[in-house]
């Protein structure tokens, strides 16, 4: 099921991940939650995006491992933009490593997620849109 993606109300979420599949499922998930999603298949890619078109992104959605620039040096550089830092940001990876999760959150993340994610995952994330 596809929601329309003109409201004004529908939160656009731009989510990241090297990983075809991975992306296929994040960006299924967001729409059925009633997000519109631009998908990026790398950090460079969606450091253009934000910087070439100025579409209000909502959220960021980031896979933590990505070969050229990881999630984290993606988030580094949004958060150093002082256009883009009151974007929130949210790391996802399927390592579940303390260390890395508490320098994602020190460095500004929203949250960090585990992979695979699940409904219940995004569910939450459009709650804290909806705030």
């Amino acid at each position: 099921m596809d929601y329309c993606c003109e409201e004004e109300n529908v939160p656009h979420v731009l989510a990241v991940d090297d990983n075809l599949i991975d992306r296929k499922l994040v960006e299924k998930l967001l729409k059925n939650s009633s997000c519109k999603v631009t998908t990026a298949e790398n950090g460079m890619r969606a450091l253009e995006y934000l910087g070439n078109n100025g579409p209000k992104v909502n959220m960021i959605i980031t896979d933590y491992c990505m070969p050229g620039m990881t999630g984290y040096e993606l988030l580094q550089k949004i958060k150093e933009s002082s256009i883009l830092k009151e974007v929130p940001v949210v790391i996802m990876s399927s390592e579940n490593i303390p260390t890395r999760i508490n320098e994602c959150l020190e460095m500004g993340a929203q949250t960090f997620m585990l992979k695979p994610l699940k409904l219940s995952d995004v569910k939450n994330l459009r709650r804290q849109l909806a705030k």
